[in-house]
């Protein structure tokens, strides 16, 4: 259990918020031909805690950076270093005890797939572990950089 889960009781389940309300729709998403140089550069944005690779619509993998450290050419594909198992969620599951269960593991990022495995968006855990980031924000972070 990771110290942020510790700081928070475990929460009463909310039978109507979803994963599919709070996803983004905007995350970036990156092709099979991404290498695990072009993800170190990527991960170096302390905002980015997660790489999603598609292929078409289909989610093939999803890096995090722990994922980099092992000692890898960065010329090498980054889908054969993701996983996705751990990594996913659907659409209908219960917003909050999702939310537990990224505090409980450490996790910051989910990607949202639908039953055939497609790739519907990212669910993106504040730092704070109170909530998680919306369109708005990340819209408002890229903003930020450009100006």
């Amino acid at each position: 259990m990771t110290s942020l889960a510790r700081a928070f009781p475990e929460p009463a389940p909310d039978r109507t918020a979803t994963v599919g309300e709070a996803m983004l729709r905007i995350a970036k998403v990156h092709g099979l031909a991404t290498t695990v140089g072009e993800l170190r550069e990527l991960f170096r944005d302390h905002h980015v805690h997660a790489a999603v690779i598609v292929a078409g619509r289909r989610l093939v993998a999803v890096i995090e950076p722990a994922d980099l450290t092992a000692h890898r050419d960065d010329r090498e594909p980054a889908m054969t270093v993701g996983l996705l198992t751990g990594r996913t969620v659907g659409p209908g599951a219960r917003l909050e005890p999702t939310r537990w269960s990224m505090l409980r593991t450490g996790r910051r990022r989910l990607a949202v797939v639908d039953g055939d495995g497609d790739y519907l968006g990212l669910l993106c855990l504040k730092r704070s572990g109170l909530g998680f980031c919306s369109e708005r924000d990340v819209r408002a972070r890229q903003h930020d950089r450009v100006h």
